[in-house]
């Protein structure tokens, strides 16, 4: 059997929370997948499934649909995420608000502003994940050497 470093843990700092979690706190995120995500609801049990055998010693596996990651722990697959941007909402054309009093008025955003946020999201949402899988990395050398 051939060790490989895990990490993440079953029910406390479970690596697919971590990463969410991380990936949420970027300004214009709505939502986050991990492997196969949302998509997953609409598949049987058995397609969902990701498959493994032993081959010359080596753990392999048909698919990654759980995005590398099985009950919150690092299955040595590539972990795979992703996340949803929501649109600016800062246009130059007029939409309905109110002011401070509570009335109803309208706001029209001059100047200049991102048509996208998604452009910049990528490159932080790549630097989140790779924060929070360094300090896994570090939580298992603390707790495993």
């Amino acid at each position: 059997m051939v060790y490989q470093q895990v990490w993440g843990a079953p029910i406390y700092s479970k690596l697919d929370t971590d990463i969410a979690g991380a990936l949420m706190s970027i300004n214009a995120v709505k939502g986050v997948n991990i492997g196969a995500g949302m998509s997953a609801a609409y598949l049987s049990g058995e397609e969902n499934s990701d498959e493994m055998k032993s081959r010359s010693g080596k753990i392999k596996f048909k698919t990654n649909n759980a995005g590398g990651i099985l009950g919150g722990i690092s299955s040595g697959q590539e972990i795979i995420a992703s996340f949803a941007v929501k649109p600016t909402s800062s246009i130059i054309n007029s939409r309905e608000t109110i002011n401070k009093k509570g009335k109803n008025t309208k706001i029209s955003v001059r100047g200049r502003h991102d048509p996208c946020v998604g452009i910049r999201a990528v490159p932080i949402g790549e630097a989140m994940l790779a924060c929070v899988l360094l300090d896994h990395f570090l939580m298992n050398r603390a707790q495993c050497g």
